[in-house]
């Protein structure tokens, strides 16, 4: 028996047979990537029962050479998650790790294990009165752990930040299978590296976070929810500023809807209208939050930003929901947009992000020079326009094949990826690098910013085996 078979045999007898999976068609799902780009092999799927296990399974592994590819929720869009194609690689899931060991209303934190549901998580807060406030699509699968080692975002960026400012300790098992608790509940400490930094958004590469200290905030006891159409993207961002002149932080969400993105909800979402009488070019879906029960202050605040934008023709039309039910209506047609994609058919994502003044003039020649290239590509550019995160997504012409259409996905993001750095953006913002990007993160970073990366990934994992060939 070889040192990896031995190896397993050891891990079986740690994690037992509930942490233990390794018939063919069970594992299926773990070894898909969401959008089916990516399908790997795996000896088992294991999922260890504590933190204790993790770092005992861990060792192991680092003892006998076996890569490991840590996995949450498997909602990664670019390939981080699943493993590849030799069969080599386990993958070590957060699935069983799901306690809720500390929950502090005065300090406002929650410490949670990484495999707990974003949606749990976000039950959990709201049962002490607390908001956990990132939102995302998927909150009903993926995992804390995941969302924190992508650095998720989702529509409350621009009120409460991204999963690095959500954070404030972690607990991870180092590649060596050490344990690092740096689960400190304190919002100042600087006695040294902000070590836990260096795992959000490390995908798994740098070591496997087992549970985390999370911030909570007041639970908003008002919203005011408006659908508004506009001409163009300009108007959109003028409309932005007026918000935050009269609103400030209580500007939750400012999400970018264009028609095509609307019109393939409608199309293949069931349970959603379109909630004006036509269809406009584009739309902006903005949330306003109150933390103060019965703030009759909130909606006169919405109104105002709509009258001065009508006043200032910056609006063609807007609905405003008058209930719980019309606001749930409203999101599910922001919300819907990727999966509505699926049944426009393939398409290629790009996950970028560029100065909010920068926005309009980034759509504006990312869909002029793709459109030169490919003049049927159908363009599908929507997202956080208030942090400037856009999701310039491509959807196959009409009637033509995938495949040939997702064949040119690399020189589609070269075109879309070298107006965004012209613009000084960021070829990822919320979605990870993964093995999607990795060859355009070298193509884009420095090589002082590679040189660096490629440093403390070889002071953590000096082996290389956790989650090898995502990232670097």
């Amino acid at each position: 028996m070889d040192r990896a078979a031995q190896a397993l045999r050891k891990i079986r007898r740690v994690v037992g047979e509930k942490g233990w999976l390794d018939d063919p068609s069970a594992m299926e799902p773990h070894l898909v990537e969401w959008r089916g780009r990516w399908q790997g092999a795996t000896p088992a799927v294991v999922s260890p029962g504590s933190t204790a296990e993790v770092a005992e399974v861990v060792g192991i592994c680092a003892q006998a050479g076996i890569p490991m590819v840590p996995q949450a929720g498997n909602t990664s869009l670019c390939g981080g998650s699943v493993p590849d194609a030799t069969g080599r690689e386990l993958i070590l899931s957060v699935g069983r790790l799901t306690a809720v060991r500390d929950v502090d209303p005065v300090n406002d934190t929650m410490t949670v294990e990484a495999g707990l549901l974003l949606a749990e998580a976000q039950e959990v807060a709201a049962g002490v009165d607390r908001l956990f406030p990132l939102s995302l699509a998927s909150e009903g699968s993926c995992r804390i752990g995941g969302n924190l080692s992508t650095n998720a975002g989702g529509v409350h960026v621009l009120r409460y930040g991204n999963m690095r400012d959500l954070v404030l300790g972690l607990e991870v098992v180092l590649p060596d299978g050490r344990i690092w608790d740096g689960l400190r509940r304190l919002r100042k400490d600087n006695t040294g590296y902000d070590l836990k930094q260096l795992f959000v958004g490390a995908e798994g590469t740098l070591g496997l976070i087992t549970a985390a200290v999370l911030r909570l905030f007041p639970r908003p006891r008002e919203r005011w929810v408006a659908m508004v159409a506009v001409a163009d993207v300009e108007s959109a961002l003028e409309l932005l500023g007026c918000a935050r002149q009269r609103a400030a932080e209580q500007v939750t969400s400012f999400e970018l809807i264009p028609r095509r993105a609307l019109e393939f909800v409608l199309a293949h979402i069931p349970g959603t209208a379109n909630p004006f009488a036509t269809l406009h070019d584009h739309y902006v879906l903005i949330e306003l939050n109150s933390s103060l029960a019965g703030d009759q202050t909130l909606a006169a605040m919405g109104e105002e930003i709509l009258a001065q934008a009508t006043a200032s023709s910056l609006i063609q039309d807007a609905v405003v929901a008058g209930s719980d039910r019309q606001i749930d209506q409203l999101w599910k047609l922001r919300e819907s947009i990727s999966e509505a994609q699926k049944g426009a058919g393939a398409s290629v994502k790009h996950d970028v992000s560029v100065p909010i003044a920068a926005v309009a003039e980034f759509l504006h020649e990312a869909t002029r020079q793709v459109e030169a290239e490919w003049p049927d590509v159908r363009v599908c550019a929507f997202g956080h326009l208030g942090d400037g995160n856009i999701h310039f997504n491509l959807s196959v012409p009409e009637g033509q094949p995938d495949q040939p259409f997702l064949d040119h996905w690399g020189a589609f993001s070269r075109v879309v990826h070298d107006v965004v750095v012209s613009l000084d953006g960021s070829i990822a913002a919320e979605h990870g690098i993964g093995r999607l990007k990795r060859d355009e993160l070298v193509h884009y970073k420095s090589d002082v910013e590679m040189d660096l990366m490629r440093r403390i990934k070889d002071a953590i994992d000096p082996q290389g085996l956790m989650n090898p060939g995502r990232v670097l």
